[in-house]
């Protein structure tokens, strides 16, 4: 079965467009023109949207206000943003909502097809590889990578797919120092619309989750002028 694309688009010719071509990619693509049709569309379909192509600007709900909705009941379907929104803070608002990539318009489509391809591969699985831990404990934080959460002593937070990868990430090369332009290349496959100020604000979301006193880190350390470095100890 082919995965199935679902493209959150009120302009005719750009989802007519999308649709053709992710259709040529093989994939099965759907198209919703607004935000109640597309909850809608997740309340009949659940588990069966592989991947969403999200506009921004959308009658009467915005896309940040869709992708949040989404993410009440999919944590792992892949989002990718197509906006016409250029600012910093479209994209790092976006990325709180919990998107996976962002790409501004007008756009390349060759660009667009290959991340589409890549975060279908990522997603392809619903499972972790059985190599890695369904869960992971280090002073009193354990995380559980199934359920997208994070407990912290008696609190609980839920993680968005991002958030999961960058922490997985630390977690796998625990003790090393990592730099700003590895930690872009290796999580975010070096995306043009991820920038250092991206990474930095996702650190600080981590610290929220991860530190009992965010301002004075004991496990995500920064390494000035370099990056970050993960202590689990």
């Amino acid at each position: 079965m082919s995965a199935r694309v679902l493209i959150v688009e009120d302009e005719d010719a750009i989802a007519t467009g999308l649709k053709f071509n992710i259709e040529a990619e093989g994939y099965e693509a759907v198209v919703l023109g607004d935000g109640p049709s597309t909850l809608e569309y997740f309340d009949k379909h659940p588990e069966e949207v592989d991947m969403v192509i999200l506009d921004l600007m959308l009658p009467g709900m915005s896309g940040y206000e869709i992708c949040r909705s989404i993410r009440t009941v999919d944590q792992q379907v892949s989002i990718l943003v197509l906006s016409a929104r250029t600012l910093s803070e479209d994209k790092t608002h976006a990325f709180d909502c919990g998107i996976d990539q962002y790409m501004t318009k007008p756009f390349a489509l060759p660009e667009l097809l290959s991340r589409v391809r890549s975060l279908l591969k990522r997603s392809s699985t619903k499972s972790l590889p059985a190599d890695e831990p369904d869960t992971f404990e280090f002073g009193n934080v354990e995380v559980d990578f199934r359920k997208y959460e994070l407990t912290r002593g008696e609190e609980t937070f839920q993680l968005t797919k991002m958030e999961v990868q960058l922490l997985r990430y630390f977690i796998a090369n625990a003790g090393d120092v990592l730099s700003r332009t590895q930690i872009l290349r290796d999580v975010w496959e070096q995306s043009a619309d991820v920038t250092s100020r991206t990474i930095d604000n996702f650190v600080m979301r981590l610290r929220k989750y991860i530190e009992e006193d965010p301002g004075k880190p004991e496990h995500l350390l920064s390494v000035r002028g370099t990056g970050y470095r993960f202590v689990p100890e």
